[in-house]
């Protein structure tokens, strides 16, 4: 095949241009960081960055839902606290009022602060943190009347008679793929219509003189036995705690985990694209010293 002056220069010329090509690779490496600038440069990589992008953004997801979950974990057990010492309070003060040393006015008083700790209760069981009821199931927004106002799910009228919710759905949320995990307590577990019940019975025999101590001490057991489940709940939700700190760990794990394949995936070895671009720059200047000796004068450069 006969070589012509045309092809060593179309030749050369190509072959500057492949040059020009990767000192922009390389420079565009330096510059940005990454490999790859657009998915055309290196459809793997590429591929590969989407799927460790997604599974990123997925456990930033659970992480942000986590942040929900304590929310409510957190102010439930709050709630669970403050029941569990007003129902300590509750007890000491009916034993103070079964000792036998106390008269009718006595026992009155008493009761009338019995009766303002049954209301603090009402108000812990309609607690709502982010508009949100914490012991009303599923129905976290309440009822509303055709006024517009919100019926709390626990209430007391005048007469001592309690309307208490009834909603024992689990609210779930979502803390990792395919697991949803309950976040609130079961109304009747503490807040039952018993519960309430009980506590009136009690105050209401405080204030009547007539009750004997062995009346108002029959309470204890009835007290007791409540507490038991406050306490009970209490520590579920406790278990809930500690379950929901090793998920946190877990997504943390995770997440450097993606963050570190993502890295290794997309991120350009500086030192080795320095190098590399160092190389270049020899291998581009030779070629144009050699493409000046190539590119001879030729009959139509005199003739100009």
């Amino acid at each position: 095949m006969r070589v012509s002056q045309g092809m060593i220069s179309n030749n050369m010329l190509k072959n500057i241009s492949s040059s020009y090509g990767s000192l922009n690779k390389y420079m565009n490496q330096l510059s940005s960081g990454k490999k790859i600038t657009r998915p055309s440069d290196d459809p793997v990589v590429a591929m590969k960055g989407m799927g460790y992008r997604s599974q990123l953004s997925n456990i930033k997801q659970y992480e942000r839902n986590l942040g929900e979950v304590h929310n409510w974990i957190d102010n439930t057990d709050e709630a669970m606290s403050e029941v569990t010492l007003i129902m300590h309070k509750i007890n000491d003060l009916t034993i103070q009022a079964s000792n036998g040393t106390y008269d009718g006015e006595d026992r009155s008083n008493i009761g009338k602060e019995v009766d303002q700790l049954i209301d603090q209760l009402v108000n812990i069981a309609n607690t709502r943190v982010n508009d949100k009821y914490l012991f009303n199931g599923t129905d976290t927004n309440g009822v509303i009347d055709e006024e517009g106002n919100r019926i709390p799910p626990f209430t007391r009228d005048e007469d001592g008679n309690f309307t208490v919710s009834n909603n024992k759905e689990d609210v779930l949320i979502e803390i990792s793929a395919g697991v949803r995990f309950k976040v609130n307590s079961d109304p009747s577990s503490v807040f039952s219509k018993e519960f309430f019940d009980d506590l009136q019975k009690l105050a209401d025999d405080l204030n009547n003189g007539d009750i004997p101590d062995e009346g108002i001490g029959s309470h204890l057991e009835t007290i007791e036995g409540h507490l038991n489940k406050t306490l009970s709940e209490h520590a579920t939700i406790g278990a809930r705690k500690n379950r929901i700190e090793l998920i946190e760990n877990r997504l943390a794990n995770q997440s450097i985990s993606a963050e570190s394949m993502m890295s290794d995936n997309e991120d350009a070895d500086v030192v080795e694209v320095i190098m590399s671009l160092t190389m270049q720059e020899a291998i581009h200047r030779a070629s144009l010293s050699a493409g000046a000796r190539v590119l001879q004068p030729t009959l139509l450069d005199f003739l100009r």
